[in-house]
C-alpha cells in the first residue's frame, strides 16, 4: 500500500523535488562555526529576537517561556559561570538533567564558552553515570539537588576528575555543590564567543551500552549544517512552526532535534517534563498550537491502545506533520495516524555515530508504511553483501555493493556529511572497524525497493538465525501487529539444538482482549499463513514489554530473561 502526498499541510513542503534537491544538492562549507551562535545570537539582529524560543511545560503544567533575547543572555551568563570556575576549551560538561529551561541554558551556554556537551539519561542508575563521567573524563556535572543525592553523592570519590557539580533550584545547594542559580545571578550577562572551528569538538554522545561498555561519539561544532537542513528536509520545519520533540535530551535525538536544530531555524520549541500520558500529551499538542511533531514508535504504539476517543476530544488541526525515530515503525501506526490524526506518520533512520537524518519520509513525497524512506540530498547509501554473521562481508579491506532490488544487505553511507562522528573517544580502534571499503558500516540489515526505498530488517546483532534463514525481528513483528488483536510485538531468539534458533514473539494486546488458547492458536495460524518457514514457532502474550525511554523494545531484555541470563544495565528501562 502507498499513502499519497496527503494530509492537510499548511506550508509548501521544504523538499518539494526529490531528485532535483539529490542532483543539486552541496553541503555548505565554513573554516569556523559555533552552534550556540547559529541556535541563538544570530538571531539578535533579526525580527524574532522577541520571539519565544523555548516553551517549557512543567510536570505541574506551569509553562516557562524564554524569548530567543532570554536564551541569549542566561546563556551568556552560564558561559561566563564556566568561565569564572576556570572550564574551558575542549572540557567535558556533563548534564543529568530533564526537560528543564536549565538543561537547555547549560547546553547552548557551554557551546559558547567552546566547552563540550555530554548529556546523559536522568534515569541512568549512580554505575551507568559513573562509567560515563570516567569515560568522557568530566570536569563539570550540572543536575538537580534530588539527583545528586541519590545518584552522585555516592560515588563522587571515585570521580576525581569531576571537580564542580552545579545543582538547579532555590534551596540551598547539597554539600559539596554549587548553586546554578546564584552563580548565574553573579554572572555577567555579556559574552563573546570565541572563534570556533568547524572540527572543534561540540558534544560527547554516549550509546546506551546495552552490550559491553558504552562508547563515547564525538561530534564537531560543524555539526549544525547537517542538524539544519535535515530538519528542514526531514521534518518539513519553517520559522512559523510550533514544535515539539518528545525526546529525552540525554539521548542524540533530543540534542540534534530537540535542541540544536529547531533554534537554528527560529522555531517555537515546546517540551514537556511530563511522562507520557496519552490525554497529557494530546492536551499539549492542542494548548500550544503545535504543528510538527517528532516523536517515538513506541509512544505512537501507545496512543493506538488507547483507541479512537481520547484524539476525539482535542482539536489537532493546528497540527500538520508527524515524525517517528527511535526504532522501526510498523506499516499499522503510519496507517493509524492518517485515519486518527489525520496525517499519515513520517518514518527516518540515523544513529548516533550519523549525527543526523540520513534517510527519510518526506513531506512531499508518497509513503510506503513500514518503508525509512529514501536519503537524504547530499547522502549516499548503499547496501553491502553480508557473510554468516549478518554483517557486511569485508576482503582484503574491500566491500561489495548489491545492485538488486529487495536484496537484504548491511547497510552503509558514504564519509562525508557535516555531522558525521569523527571518532568514539580514547578508542581509535574501534572506531576504525566501523569503515571498509570507503563505507561507513551501520550495523543495520536493511533491503532498498525498485523505486529507491529502503526498509529495515533487523540490526545485525539481532538476526535470528534459524534453520538456514536469517530472520529480521522487525518483519515479524510487524505481520503480527497486522491482527486486529495486537497492540505491539516483540519477536527474540531461542536456542534450538537442531535449527539452531527459534523465533519466539511477545505479543501485547489491544484493550477488549483476553490472553486465551483459542486467540494464542489464532495467532499462530495467522502467523504461519503470512510468514510461512519464518513465522514465530512460540508466541507469549506479555503485557508489559520493557522499553528504554528512548522508546525502543529492550529484545535483549526479554532474551535474558527468557534464558535465565543476567539482565545487565537496565538504568534505561522505562519507569
Amino acid at each position: 500500500m502507498i499513502i499519497r502526498k496527503c494530509g492537510r499541510p499548511a506550508l509548501p513542503p521544504i523538499l518539494d523535488d526529490y531528485e532535483r534537491e539529490r542532483r543539486d544538492f552541496a553541503w555548505p562549507r565554513a573554516a569556523e562555526v559555533n552552534i550556540a551562535q547559529e541556535a541563538v545570537d544570530r538571531h539578535l539582529h533579526t525580527q524574532i529576537r522577541g520571539q519565544v524560543a523555548l516553551r517549557c511545560v512543567g510536570k505541574d503544567d506551569f509553562v516557562t517561556e524564554l524569548t530567543y533575547l532570554d536564551l541569549h543572555v542566561e546563556t551568556n551568563r552560564f558561559a561566563n559561570v564556566l568561565r569564572g570556575l576556570g572550564v574551558g576549551k575542549g572540557e567535558r560538561v556533563f548534564t543529568l538533567l530533564g526537560r528543564v529551561p536549565e538543561l537547555y541554558v547549560t547546553v547552548l551556554g557551554t557551546l559558547k564558552n567552546l566547552s563540550v556537551v555530554a548529556p546523559m539519561f536522568s534515569a541512568f542508575g549512580p554505575e551507568p553515570i559513573r562509567e560515563r563521567l570516567h569515560l568522557g573524563d568530566g570536569r563539570v556535572l550540572v543536575t538537580t539537588p534530588a539527583l545528586y543525592t541519590r545518584k552522585i553523592a555516592g560515588i563522587r570519590d571515585s570521580l576525581p576528575g569531576l571537580e564542580h557539580v552545579l545543582v538547579t533550584g532555590d534551596d540551598p545547594a547539597p554539600e559539596g555543590t554549587l548553586s546554578l542559580r546564584e552563580l548565574m545571578a553573579a554572572a555577567g550577562s555579556a559574552f563573546v564567543i570565541p572563534p570556533t572551528g568547524c572540527e572543534d569538538m561540540a558534544l560527547l554522545h554516549f550509546t546506551s551500552g546495552t552490550t559491553g561498555r558504552p562508547k563515547a561519539a564525538v561530534h564537531v561544532h560543524g555539526a549544525v549544517v547537517a542538524h539544519t537542513i535535515t530538519a528542514r528536509y526531514a521534518l518539513d520545519l519553517h520559522a512559523s512552526d510550533v514544535y515539539w520533540c518528545t525526546a529525552d535530551p540525554g539521548w542524540v535525538t533530543g540534542m540534534s532535534y530537540g535542541v540544536i536544530a529547531p533554534l537554528v531555524l527560529g522555531v517555537t520549541l515546546v517540551t514537556d517534563a511530563g511522562e507520557f500520558d496519552a490525554r497529557r500529551w494530546y492536551r499539549t499538542l492542542e494548548e500550544q498550537r503545535v504543528s510538527v511533531w517528532y516523536t517515538a514508535p513506541t509512544a505512537l504504539r501507545m496512543l493506538m491502545r488507547h483507541g479512537r476517543a481520547p484524539a476525539a476530544e482535542f482539536d489537532l488541526s493546528r497540527l500538520r506533520f508527524i515524525a517517528s525515530v527511535g526504532e522501526p515503525l510498523n506499516p499499522e501506526v503510519v496507517l493509524w495516524g492518517q485515519e486518527v490524526l489525520g496525517l499519515p506518520v513520517h518514518d527516518n533512520w540515523w544513529q548516533t555515530e550519523t549525527g543526523a537524518i540520513m534517510i527519510s519520509n518526506y513531506a512531499a513525497m508518497d509513503i510506503k508504511p513500514g518503508s525509512m524512506g529514501r536519503p537524504v540530498p547530499g547522502i549516499t547509501a548503499a547496501l553491502l553483501e553480508r557473510g554468516g554473521d549478518g554483517r557486511a562481508r569485508v576482503v582484503d579491506g574491500q566491500v561489495t555493493v548489491i545492485e538488486e532490488p529487495d536484496v537484504a544487505g548491511e547497510l552503509a553511507l558514504r564519509p562525508g556529511w557535516p555531522s558525521m562522528f569523527r571518532g568514539y573517544l580514547d578508542d581509535p580502534d574501534r572506531y576504525a572497524k566501523t569503515f571498509a571499503g570507503g563505507w561507513y558500516l551501520s550495523g543495520d540489515i536493511a533491503r532498498r525497493d525498485k523505486d529507491g526505498y529502503f526498509w529495515f530488517v533487523a540490526r545485525a546483532d539481532d538476526v535470528i538465525k534459524s534453520a538456514g534463514h536469517l530472520i529480521g525481528p522487525f518483519e515479524v513483528e510487524s505481520v503480527l501487529m497486522e491482527h486486529p488483536a495486537v497492540a505491539e510485538a516483540a519477536v527474540i531468539g531461542t536456542p534450538d539444538p537442531v535449527a539452531g534458533e527459534l523465533v519466539k514473539a511477545f505479543v501485547t494486546l489491544k484493550p477488549g482482549h483476553e490472553p486465551t488458547d483459542e486467540l494464542l492458536r489464532e495467532l499462530t495460524a495467522f502467523g504461519r499463513r503470512r510468514l510461512g518457514a519464518v513465522a514465530p514457532k512460540e508466541i507469549a502474550f506479555d503485557q508489559h514489554l520493557p522499553h528504554t525511554r528512548s522508546g525502543k523494545v529492550m529484545r535483549r531484555l526479554l532474551k535474558a530473561r527468557e534464558l535465565g541470563l543476567p539482565e545487565g544495565d537496565t538504568s534505561s528501562l522505562e519507569g
